[in-house]
């Protein structure tokens, strides 16, 4: 599979396992289906409270670590250095594991020093607690804010579909080198919808998630799809088997552009 560059120490799986809103025990048999189709790339967070069940599931799998990557999230609350230390421990314990590849801010908190955070952060994967640093739900506004700490930031993780391509983010991350991970790939299956996507489904005898797929890849851009639905977990891995024509992702390009889907009321996107 192919994989993004992320800094010295890590490379990131461009197709990785959604578990948002797999919280508990429910995430356990999607966790062992993603595994026996060929994930190794899983995405998780403290918030979704399912840290132990894929630490569990994994150890069990027999795969050695470093052929895993494993992204988690700290929550905005968290976001003071000992409270950063303290998260991280906390994640790697629940998990089983020595390090995290890719640990990301979940949500930007205008009350938090940007510079406190990533510094405890840096300390993190100075003591190879940590492979990678990134964030999530960062605007260009917050991603300027953050480099000016001098601290790398390898990933950004967003809400991307193709009503919501997000292409000025693109841009902006392409030009700094920072990679984007797009949760919620399929627009909360609204996408799927769409008939564009319909028409090249038809074309290529493909679901309407693996065009969606396939698009984001050829774009560099990370997925991490989720589903509890086995079929749907192998329809989205078997994605990476075929490519759209040039034509047909400008065809992507041009679907109409809608508002953002996931906008909690502590976001700060409007700022």
């Amino acid at each position: 599979m192919k994989r993004i560059y992320l800094n010295e120490q890590a490379s990131i799986p461009i197709l990785g396992f959604g578990t948002w809103q797999l919280a508990g025990e429910a995430a356990r048999k999607p966790l062992e289906v993603a595994l026996s189709v060929g994930y190794r790339h899983f995405d998780t967070a403290a918030a979704y409270d399912n840290h132990e069940v894929l630490g569990e599931v994994l150890k069990r799998s027999g795969l050695k670590r470093e052929e895993l990557f494993v992204t988690s999230k700290i929550w905005r609350d968290d976001l003071k250095a000992r409270d950063v230390v303290a998260a991280c421990e906390e994640a790697l314990e629940e998990l089983q594991m020595p390090y995290i590849d890719l640990y990301l801010i979940h949500w930007p908190n205008r009350e938090i020093p940007i510079g406190e955070t990533l510094e405890a952060m840096g300390k993190l994967k100075e003591d190879g607690l940590i492979k990678a640093i990134g964030v999530s739900n960062f605007t260009i506004r917050h991603l300027e804010e953050a480099m000016k700490t001098g601290i790398e930031i390898s990933n950004n993780q967003v809400e991307l579909h193709p009503s919501f391509n997000q292409n000025e983010l693109e841009s902006y991350c392409d030009r700094h080198h920072i990679s984007l991970t797009a949760y919620s790939p399929v627009g909360q299956g609204q996408d799927l919808k769409l008939p564009k996507v319909q028409t090249l489904a038809k074309k290529y005898s493909r679901s309407e998630s693996e065009i969606i797929l396939a698009w984001l890849r050829q774009k560099n851009i990370i997925a991490i799809p989720r589903s509890k639905d086995p079929d749907h977990i192998l329809e989205n891995f078997k994605s990476l088997d075929f490519d759209l024509e040039t034509a047909d992702l400008q065809l992507m390009e041009d679907i109409p552009q809608e508002r953002r889907m996931i906008n909690p009321s502590f976001a700060e996107f409007a700022e």
